[in-house]
């Protein structure tokens, strides 16, 4: 995805992960004064923050570093908050999506099911009980997340601003798991435009334009050029999304570390189905796969005979072709615009 080798980088990711260690140290310490059972959730929701790509902090870190940002404290507490949001919204969404597997390993969710299960629950009760676990979890590190960029932004000229990009990461996040649960449940024709301002909201926002705004503003660039920045990753991140969507339904399971059955069985609206929702095929498949008389497998052929997998990629790359323009026509710095163009090639190139 993008060079490892630069040492900054590499200091800076030492800082982040000296950052969350300490704070999820701290809060599992706290928590020892409230409860055993308390203290060991924070010690399962560090983990969360373990064996992610740190897409988020890296956004942050390079933006800030491209225009001469040298706080490191601040840039790792506020790279830091963004790997926080971006845990706790990966623990509420595999709530929304009834799932117990994320990155190939179990969720805190399935722990407390396990639990549930060993203390004579039936099914039904114990996943509840792994739910209403992840659901607190995911509250908790929402909290940790603005916490952190409190701190990394206090004193700060942009201080106000630096806050609006974090609480508004997680305000376009919510909207957009809205629409997305709302589409699953098929009461509204969703066409392609709304389809794609979902992908932008659940995914680009907080992923993407939101880091490159806070980075851009800490290091006290002025509001329209962290505008515009943003404006970049809002079509790198909507790209991003479209390529997670064609891994859901297409990618080896393997290499995704996640269920490619979870999408078609939640009845997602991406962007493969809003593109075959038309077809009189696609709508037979699909009543055929929720009835039980076919697999997801026969769904996928369907999808990728109507061409829909071939359109998503070509959206994504034409999403990213933009983006580089855009970034182009801003004469950012030239370590920046090449980590960007690097990205675009790591989203358009990804197999997970």
């Amino acid at each position: 995805m993008l060079c490892e080798a630069d040492p900054d980088w590499e200091a800076l990711r030492d800082q982040v992960q000296l950052t969350l260690d300490e704070y999820f140290q701290g809060q599992e310490k706290r928590a020892r004064n409230y409860s055993a059972a308390f203290s060991d959730l924070w010690a399962k929701m560090a983990r969360t923050t373990k064996g992610g790509k740190w897409m988020r902090p890296r956004l942050v870190y390079i933006t800030y570093s491209a225009f001469g940002g040298g706080d490191t404290r601040a840039c790792g507490e506020m790279a830091a908050a963004f790997e926080i949001l971006h845990a706790a919204l990966l623990v509420h969404d595999d709530v929304i999506d009834r799932d117990f597997i994320r990155r190939g390993a179990a969720t805190i969710g399935a722990g407390y099911r396990d639990m549930a299960s060993t203390l004579g629950r039936n099914l039904a009760d114990a996943e509840h009980a792994g739910f209403s676990a992840s659901i607190i979890a995911g509250d908790l590190l929402l909290t940790g997340a603005l916490r952190l960029a409190t701190s990394a932004s206090m004193g700060h000229r942009h201080n106000v601003t630096i806050l609006e990009t974090m609480h508004e990461a997680i305000f376009a996040a919510a909207a957009g798991e809205l629409d997305d649960l709302l589409f699953s449940l098929g009461d509204t024709n969703a066409q392609l435009p709304e389809v794609l301002k979902m992908e932008r909201l659940k995914t680009a926002v907080y992923s993407f334009e939101m880091p490159l705004r806070a980075g851009a503003l800490l290091a006290g660039q002025t509001l329209e050029t962290a505008d515009a920045l943003a404006a970049v990753g809002r079509d790198i991140g909507t790209a991003y999304q479209i390529i997670d969507d064609v891994l859901g339904t297409f990618g080896d399971a393997a290499e995704t570390g996640k269920s490619i059955d979870s999408d078609l069985r939640e009845g997602k609206r991406t962007i493969l189905t809003t593109f075959a929702a038309e077809a009189e095929e696609f709508t037979a498949v699909v009543e055929s796969f929720r009835g039980g008389r076919v697999d997801a497998d026969a769904v996928r052929d369907v999808l990728r005979n109507l061409g829909a997998e071939k359109f998503a990629v070509g959206l994504a790359q034409s999403l990213v072709s933009d983006a580089l323009d855009r970034a182009q026509d801003l004469a950012l710095p030239a370590l920046l615009y090449a980590e960007l163009s690097d990205i675009c090639d790591y989203v358009l190139m990804r197999r997970s």
